[in-house]
C-alpha cells in the first residue's frame, strides 16, 4: 500500500473513531504498529474507557479517577466495526477495579451484539484478571467469544515491580478456568520482554502456560513510553525472538508469534 493512502486511511480510522467516542489500545499505548493496523483497516478496540485503576510500571494508560460505563457503547462499537468491514475484532479494556464486576457485563455485551448483528465475526477478547472471580469471567464466556486471551506480561519475579495489583498465579488461573468453563474457546497469552528476566524464567512461564492448556501465545520487546516508566533492561536480537518461537511450538502451542513489534493484539488473525 502506497503510503499516502496509508495515511489517509490512518486519519479516517482516527477520525471515525473520535466521532463514536471510541477508544483503541493502539493509540493509548503508543504501539509500534499503529500505523500498518491503521493502514490496513484493523484496530484493538479499548472499551470502558482509557483509564487504569491499576499502577504497572510500564503501561502508558492514564491514572485518573475513572467513568462510569457507557451505555451506548457496544452500539458504536457494532458502527465501528461495520464501518472498517472487519471480520475479526479484539476488544480489550483497562483494569477496573472501582467497578463492582469489574466490567464483566460490558464485555459481555459489546460481544453479544457483535455476534447477534454480524454472525459470521470473529471476536478475540483480552480481559483483565475480575481479581479472580469465577463468576464473573463465565459471563464474558457466556458471550462466546473465539478467543479469550489474557495477558501474564512478565515472569513472576518481577511482578511486584512491573505489575502493580497484580498476581502471576492469579493470571494463570484465568487461563485454566477458562478452560474449564469453556474448552471450545481458545486462550491467550502474551510475554513482553526487556524488563530484566532472564532466559531460564522466560522458558519456565512458556512451560506454565501450557501447564493450563494456553493455546497461543505473543512475545515482544518493551519499549519505555517515557523516562517515569520501567527502564529497558535487555533488547533481544530477533535470533532470540525465533528461537523462542520454535520452543514454545515445541512445548505444544497452537500458535506463536514472537518479534520486536509483536504485541498481543498484532495481526490476531493471524494466530487464530
Amino acid at each position: 500500500m502506497k503510503p499516502i493512502l496509508v495515511l489517509s486511511k490512518t486519519h479516517n480510522i482516527k477520525r471515525m473513531l473520535r466521532s463514536l467516542r471510541l477508544n483503541t489500545v493502539c493509540e493509548e499505548s503508543r504501539c509500534p504498529n499503529i500505523g500498518e493496523c491503521f493502514g490496513s483497516g484493523s484496530a484493538t478496540f479499548m472499551i470502558l474507557g482509557d483509564v487504569c485503576t491499576r499502577a504497572c510500571s510500564f503501561c502508558n494508560l492514564k491514572r485518573e479517577k475513572s467513568s462510569p460505563p457507557k451505555p451506548e457503547e457496544p452500539y458504536m462499537l457494532l458502527e465501528a466495526v461495520k464501518g472498517l468491514g472487519l471480520s475479526y475484532v479484539v476488544i480489550t479494556s483497562p483494569t477496573r477495579d472501582d467497578l463492582p464486576d469489574g466490567g464483566a457485563e460490558h464485555f459481555y455485551r459489546c460481544v453479544s451484539l457483535l455476534k447477534r448483528e454480524i454472525p459470521s465475526i470473529k471476536v478475540e477478547v483480552l480481559i483483565p484478571d475480575f481479581k479472580g472471580d469465577r463468576k464473573l469471567l463465565k459471563l464474558v464466556l457466556s458471550a462466546e467469544p473465539h478467543v479469550l486471551a489474557h495477558n501474564v506480561e512478565t515472569v513472576p519475579r518481577l511482578y511486584q515491580r512491573v505489575r502493580g495489583g497484580a498476581k502471576y498465579e492469579r493470571s494463570l488461573e484465568i487461563l485454566r478456568l477458562s478452560k474449564e468453563i469453556n474448552p471450545k474457546v481458545f486462550t491467550k497469552s502474551a510475554l513482553i520482554l526487556g524488563f530484566g528476566e532472564n532466559w531460564e524464567e522466560i522458558i519456565e512461564v512458556l512451560k506454565d502456560l501450557r501447564k493450563v492448556e494456553c493455546d497461543l501465545i505473543t512475545v515482544g520487546q518493551y519499549y519505555q513510553p517515557s523516562k517515569d516508566h520501567h527502564p529497558v533492561v535487555k533488547y533481544y536480537a530477533e535470533e532470540e525472538f525465533k528461537e523462542l518461537e520454535r520452543i514454545a511450538y515445541s512445548f505444544g502451542f497452537k500458535g506463536v508469534k514472537a518479534g520486536a513489534h509483536v504485541r498481543s493484539s498484532y495481526k490476531a488473525w493471524e494466530l487464530f
